[in-house]
């Protein structure tokens, strides 16, 4: 079961059975600063199945305020806790946005297809 995590820290939420994703946050994890958590969904006990489908489908950070991002937007927000995750922010812009974002659904809808055989997802 995973601490519990300080009111004023981020989480992002990932799949660690995702080899991709595991190295991804293994790296983030080496070079972020205070006040992100990172939490792997498979450490959630007390989860209903479909809020674990979603959460598996793509990337989910709850921020201290409150709010949620997904997708990329919690990927970049994730990347900002380190030094270098300014050099993602290209990727919000609106000329590149909509295209990483469907780019993204994509390899995340295909990523759980493979992983879990759930390919009736829309994508």
């Amino acid at each position: 079961m995973p601490l519990p995590v300080p009111i004023h820290c981020a989480q992002l939420f990932f799949d660690g059975r995702c080899r991709l994703c595991a190295r991804e946050m293994a790296l983030l994890r080496k070079h972020k600063r205070p006040g992100l958590v990172l939490v792997d969904i498979h450490t959630l006990m007390n989860i209903d199945s479909s809020v674990r489908q979603q959460m598996l489908l793509e990337l989910h950070m709850s921020l201290p305020d409150g709010r949620w991002l997904r997708g990329v937007d919690a990927s970049v927000s994730a990347w900002s806790f380190t030094w270098f995750g300014f050099l993602l922010q290209p990727l919000r812009w609106k000329i590149f946005a909509p295209l990483v974002d469907k780019l993204y659904k994509h390899w995340a809808a295909r990523r759980y297809c493979n992983l879990y055989g759930e390919c009736s997802i829309s994508k």
